[in-house]
């Protein structure tokens, strides 16, 4: 939502801090917010200890305009500011996954890259669909009414 507030700094480095995790399975990360790019420029140069972000992984995009927070509807127009959007967007442009938060609680990087990597694993074995919870590694099931009970039969 805002550069300086309290929970954007520990969401922004968490990521910063897994971008490896991301890269290696070929994402990119982007963060977006109503600043300015003076004040996350400031930000930063404001070191974490500090409430700042230091140096970070990845581009953090300035939508003065408001115009991505609107387009993505996270925009609170009475509040000026963004609600915590986090969008996985796939190499088609197509969202595939989002959720969105008030602004009293952050993100969680794991259940990110856990669920792309779900959404990685249906979009390259399209026969299959991964179960509540699936993490790389697990098995998956196969979507159809009988061939399903193999599965559900395991667990």
């Amino acid at each position: 939502p805002l550069d300086f507030t309290f929970v954007c700094p520990t969401e922004i480095t968490a990521f910063s801090d897994r971008h490896q995790d991301f890269k290696k399975i070929d994402t990119e990360i982007l963060g977006v917010s109503v600043d300015s790019e003076f004040s996350h420029l400031a930000w930063i140069q404001t070191d974490r200890k500090s409430g700042g972000i230091g140096d970070i992984n990845y581009p953090l995009v300035a939508d003065l305009k408001k115009t991505i927070s609107s387009d993505y509807n996270v925009l609170d127009p009475e509040a000026g500011i963004a609600l915590r959007g986090l969008f996985i967007i796939d190499k088609e442009g197509i969202i595939q996954h989002s959720t969105i938060n008030n602004l009293a609680f952050g993100r969680n990087v794991d259940e990110t890259l856990r669920t792309l990597q779900a959404i990685q694993h249906v979009q390259s074995h399209p026969d299959e669909v991964c179960p509540a919870g699936w993490q790389p590694g697990d098995k998956t099931m196969t979507p159809d009414p009988v061939k399903s009970k193999v599965f559900f039969a395991a667990v």
